[in-house]
């Protein structure tokens, strides 16, 4: 039975400064599965900079991308298609400058009710 005023989809966009300590940049929320439908990240520097981008569960990290050049005053796609990020999940990403890149992603969250 369908609750009430429930979302069955959420769209979200995300957005980051990428830092040199590896953080988490999204969970799935209870109740709800993520799809990364876009990741990227651009270089607003002018040299080369490498992003870590990854993928967390129960605790182990598993990595998409491991010191991917991002070179200068660019964009690189970090997902050559669709994720599926289960409830309490997480995505995490580090980078090899503190302010100089920035990362955007797509993600449509769909309830499992």
């Amino acid at each position: 039975m369908a609750v009430a005023n429930a979302s069955v989809n959420l769209f979200k966009t995300i957005t980051e400064t990428v830092g040199l300590t590896t953080a988490a940049i999204y969970t799935a929320p209870v109740a709800y599965t993520g799809v990364v439908l876009l990741a990227q990240v651009a270089n607003i520097s002018d040299t080369t900079q490498t992003i870590n981008f990854g993928y967390r569960r129960n605790g182990e990290d598993t990595p998409i991308v491991n010191d991917l050049p991002v070179p200068a005053n660019d964009t690189v796609n970090l997902l050559s298609g669709k994720l599926v990020i289960e409830t309490g999940n997480i995505l995490t990403i580090s980078g090899s400058t503190a302010t100089e890149l920035k990362f955007l992603s797509s993600i449509l969250e769909t309830s499992n009710l």
